[in-house]
């Protein structure tokens, strides 16, 4: 009886809500006593609220008639000294999160915010200092966040005759906005997503009105601060290994990409005062004061960011923020050396023997602001207006006039500026990382038309649409001007001796297939010199996977070619704007490799090396001489089955795996001990069959005297057959035990990262006799030989002199 009038009370029913809503209103007092009853009290009304929204919308309208809110507010209150606020703030989120229907959303928000009772949980004094209370009071905030609206958002400020005085649930969430822990970061950063996405012309305003705003300039300076950290980590004399430095880098750069990416969704909103705030202190506090001591290239005395960390940044900016402004105005600085007289005419302004002076630059500022925010992006004139950050760059060269000073003489135009770095010797993370810089400027849609003309890459045709002529380009730009040097100094990267890192070559490989398809599209040559080094660097690649077939992976070079060939084609693709700049960062801190390590593990990664920067070259001699990359290799792949190489292997042996039943004929008889089953006699038949090559250690069968069973296999590749010094019947092999199957996509992606903890396996088989020994160390070498002698067979095609010629011909086929 008492079983079945239990079950009849059900706990979502409107009558057991009112039961709970009159329980929590008994409570005048929380202490440790009746903590847990009061939070029980608190999730069942959270929990019968959640199942109403979706089930009975009569418990809603109880929810609102009796207040119950306002509980939550009292509870707070009293129970301070009770550690019932992280519950409470808990609970109140998800059934702020779970509400699903438009109708209770609207209906909340209205009651909750009409009554300030949400501002008066936001405004409640909490005790934050070393308790784990602000994950819970920042989740409420974003919670509250997520569901306001144009409608609703009044209902959360005070005004003070038509002007926001007050914005509690936007002014205690930037309280949490340095928190150290990345999940609180991450939801006040939604937090005021939301509420830009949201907000009307007051609040914007009380947003972008200091103390308010310093906000926006506080998230520009904690930018600059990590862009010194990374700098110091780049610099760090710490005696740590390659990869822990590039580690430590990652997590660095990882951290300025999410502050740049939260820039980019504040811009994304379109508000021009946000917008305002936003790339004014982008361009004063970080971006001019890091390009201008740059282009001065005065010593670093410490208050400055080193170059190669300086143009990371600049080209991370450019890459996610984007845009006219600043785009033209960091390509502004960046030319600013390079306005000679031959383009002087397009901008009108006076000269000072061929260089632009300060105030003909600064009248080009305008003129181009002009043009820039006369598009279909701008809004008007008080967009216009607003978005002075073109002026805003006159006024900041105007009064640090004594940075450009030292850029108006021949020598800088000549070789100063950017193109000091890209010249500048031994550095090559410089190098390349400056003409990452000019690349992504070059080939941006929103570069001005006469900037685009200085540097000469691409938009030709644009440029001639507005009356700049030919002459004009080839005066002014520093890509046909300087291309000969700089295809120069990016082939004396690929040429050096001893070579550098693959690391280096694929980068520096990337940045010459731009170049010269952009020198062959114009019908211009590689010159002589350029053409010698090219050949000369060629030459080493393929003497360096020549290397490689005398090692112990050479078996795998046909597959490995095969399955790099598209990734280092893609790779070559790539477009400025989506390649990582980190690459400069890596090769500041990146240590030539030695061949020190014996390893097979060690050896499998300076095959794949030696195969990528051989394709690195092939594809390059495809751009000099076609004028496009290879879709894919040409290989003297066999058309059928094969005659078995060895010496009258039975058909079987090639084929064999564990266990199998194979033939005695050719195997040599011997002796191995093994650790867990003691000495035993077997046969040992090496056997080549294609590219493929195994050693079989067979065991004589029982009944079969000619048969016998595999026991044991292992790769012919790399087993380096040695006779023990002492022991002249001893046999050493070397077992590849590295299965780079299991490791191709880490091979493929960065095979420099694998580790070497891999041991290498090694056999030692004992022979009756001296001689027998030596016999056999001849047939494994004389079976290695064999499937080397395919391989190279394979190979052949790409190693000719004339292989592009030969590709022509398989093409028309």
């Amino acid at each position: 009886m008492w079983r079945s009038l239990w079950r009849s009370i059900d706990r979502f029913s409107l009558q057991h809500f009112k039961y709970v809503i009159n329980e929590l209103r008994g409570i005048k007092v929380v202490h440790k006593h009746n903590r847990e009853l009061v939070i029980d009290l608190l999730q069942s009304i959270v929990e019968i609220v959640t199942y109403g929204d979706r089930q009975d919308p009569m418990i809603f309208e109880c929810f609102m008639e009796y207040q119950v809110l306002a509980e939550f507010v009292r509870v707070l209150k009293i129970g301070k000294n009770a550690r019932i606020e992280a519950p409470l703030l808990q609970y109140l989120s998800i059934m702020i999160q779970n509400m699903d229907s438009e109708h209770a959303i609207c209906k909340t928000l209205d009651y909750c915010l009409s009554n300030d009772y949400i501002n008066s949980i936001i405004e409640h004094q909490y005790e934050f200092d070393g308790g784990d209370l602000a994950p819970y009071y920042v989740s409420f905030l974003r919670a509250v966040s997520s569901k306001i609206n144009r409608d609703t958002l009044c209902l959360l400020v005070k005004v003070h005759e038509d002007a926001v005085v007050s914005f509690p649930l936007y002014n205690e969430a930037l309280k949490f906005a340095r928190h150290g822990e990345k999940m609180i970061q991450t939801a006040v950063r939604a937090l005021t997503l939301n509420i830009y996405n949201v907000s009307d012309d007051m609040v914007y305003q009380f947003i972008t009105t200091p103390p308010v705003s310093k906000y926006f300039s506080d998230l520009v300076c904690r930018l600059k601060e990590q862009c010194f950290h990374l700098d110091t980590l780049l610099h760090s004399k710490e005696e740590t290994s390659t990869s822990e430095r590039r580690n430590e880098l990652v997590l660095e750069t990882d951290k300025i990409l999410d502050d740049i990416y939260y820039l980019k969704d504040i811009l994304s909103v379109g508000e021009y005062r946000l917008n305002r705030l936003i790339s004014q202190n982008l361009f004063s506090l970080l971006v001019f004061p890091t390009l201008l001591p740059l282009l001065q290239l005065r010593q670093n005395d410490g208050s400055n960011i080193s170059s190669v960390a300086s143009l990371y940044i600049v080209s991370r900016l450019l890459q996610v923020v984007d845009g006219k402004s600043m785009v033209n105005a960091v390509a502004g600085v960046i030319l600013y050396p390079y306005m000679t007289l031959s383009v002087g005419d397009a901008m009108k302004g006076d000269t000072v023997d061929g260089v632009c002076n300060v105030s003909s630059f600064l009248d080009h500022l305008n003129d181009m602001e002009k043009r820039v925010f006369s598009g279909p992006e701008s809004e008007g004139a008080e967009n216009i207006k607003s978005n002075n950050l073109f002026g805003h760059l006159a006024e900041y060269l105007s009064s640090n006039s004594q940075l450009i000073s030292g850029l108006q003489n021949d020598d800088c135009v000549e070789r100063g500026g950017v193109l000091a770095h890209i010249f500048a010797d031994n550095n090559h993370s410089l190098l390349l990382a400056s003409l990452f810089l000019l690349l992504i400027l070059a080939e941006s849609k929103d570069l001005d038309y006469l900037l685009a003309s200085m540097i000469g890459l691409s938009r030709i045709q644009d440029i001639v649409n507005h009356d700049l002529s030919a002459s004009q380009v080839v005066d002014g730009s520093i890509f046909v001007k300087f291309m000969p040097q700089i295809l120069n100094a990016l082939l004396k990267i690929l040429a050096s001796q001893p070579p550098l890192s693959v690391l280096i070559q694929w980068h520096t490989g990337w940045f010459l297939r731009k170049l010269l398809i952009s020198q062959i599209s114009q019908g211009k040559m590689v010159n002589d010199l350029n053409f010698h080094l090219f050949n000369t660097s060629y030459e080493q690649s393929r003497e360096r996977l020549r290397k490689e077939l005398d090692g112990c992976w050479f078996d795998y070079i046909p597959d490995t070619l095969r399955n790099e060939w598209l990734s280092c084609k893609t790779a070559l693709e790539e477009s400025s704007q989506f390649k990582d700049p980190f690459f400069a960062l890596e090769i500041a801190v990146c240590q030539q490799d030695t061949d020190g390590d014996a390893t097979t593990v060690s050896a499998w990664q300076r095959m794949v090396e030696a195969v990528k920067v051989f394709i690195l070259h092939l594809q390059l001699k495809a751009v000099i001489f076609k004028g496009s990359l290879l879709e894919k290799p040409v290989l003297n792949m066999p058309n059928g089955p094969t005659a078995d190489s060895g010496r009258g292997h039975a058909s079987d042996t090639p084929s064999a795996s564990f266990g199998s039943d194979v033939s005695l004929g050719s195997g040599i008889p011997c002796r191995i001990a093994f650790s867990n089953a003691g000495i035993r006699d077997i046969y040992l038949i090496p056997v080549a069959r294609e590219a493929t090559g195994k050693l079989l250690l067979t065991e004589k069968h029982p009944f079969r005297s000619q048969r016998g069973v595999v026991i044991a296999i292992a790769p012919l590749a790399g087993l380096s057959p040695k006779i023990d010094n002492d022991h002249p019947s001893w046999l050493h092999l070397r077992i590849r035990e590295f299965d780079p199957k299991f490791n191709t996509s880490k091979a493929r992606s960065n095979h420099l990262k694998m580790s070497n903890h891999v041991a290498d396996g090694k056999w030692t088989l004992g022979f009756p006799t001296a001689k027998a020994c030596e016999a056999a160390r001849l047939l494994i070498l004389e079976e290695t030989s064999k499937q080397r002698s395919f391989v190279e067979g394979i190979l052949a095609p790409l190693l000719q002199d004339d292989y592009l010629g030969n590709l022509s011909d398989v093409e028309d086929e």
